[in-house]
């Protein structure tokens, strides 16, 4: 007996392309968390390392070229220390409501100096760095970025070497002692007025709206941690010895 030719000869055919498709989906997704999963610690570890980096570029303990992994680490183990303070500026061991986190770097145990985080607004986007003082609270030592999302070329130009080493040796306050933040200008420090030429770094032509931005963001940075640098213009914590 002959068999009974199917009416719609197409009907299994896409049926199979439908479970097809989606058993691709579906080891396809998982074939994509399980990669995810995978890559977390290898993604945090390399975020940690960068931040390690940045941190001792601001205290100026490592220049153009990268140290090894292992000299990162044995470089922060030895000099650097992230701490929390209240708002009053004094080192706490827990948080607590408006504490700040920041790190000292240090040489042989003696305090040297100290790093604030950066994070503001750019011009597309968040402007992440860091920026470092000497133990007199009002000299900067240093200056790094490390994530921003500016115009390659222009804003862009924030990440590039001769901008971040400007800033070394500016001042954030006044010949009268008073606070006047660290800025960047319209174009040359050189052509403002001499007594605000020790509080600007070079502008970046075609990139006036970052350095705007970044400006409002390191002094409002400066303002919120100004206890600590008042701290140490008071030499409370100049010579004080810390753990290694």
């Amino acid at each position: 007996m002959s068999e009974i030719p199917d009416k719609n000869p197409d009907k299994n055919s896409k049926k199979n392309v439908v479970m097809f498709a989606l058993l691709l989906s579906v080891v396809c997704s998982m074939m994509i968390t399980a990669a995810a999963v995978g890559l977390k610690g290898f993604q945090m570890a390399n975020m940690e390392l960068d931040k390690k980096i940045n941190i001792l570029k601001a205290a100026d303990l490592i220049d153009k070229k990268k140290p090894s992994t292992e000299k990162i680490n044995e470089l922060y183990s030895a000099h650097i220390r992230e701490i929390t303070v209240d708002n009053q500026g004094k080192i706490i061991e827990n948080y607590v409501p408006d504490s700040l986190n920041l790190y000292f770097f240090q040489e042989d145990g003696v305090i040297k100096g100290y790093i604030l985080p950066i994070n503001t607004r750019g011009l597309w986007g968040k402007i992440q760095g860091y920026l470092a003082f000497e133990n007199d609270g009002q000299t900067v030592s240093g200056f790094s970025i490390f994530s921003h999302s500016e115009t390659p070329g222009l804003g862009g130009e924030i990440e590039s070497a001769w901008f971040q080493k400007s800033f070394k040796g500016k001042k954030i306050l006044n010949s009268e002692n008073k606070f006047v933040s660290v800025g960047i200008a319209k174009g040359k420090a050189s052509n403002l007025p001499k007594d605000k030429q020790a509080h600007y770094v070079d502008g970046i032509s075609g990139a006036t709206l970052t350095g705007k931005y970044l400006s409002q963001g390191i002094k409002q940075t400066l303002i919120k941690y100004d206890s600590v640098s008042i701290t140490f213009r008071q030499k409370q914590l100049k010579t004080k010895k810390v753990e290694k």
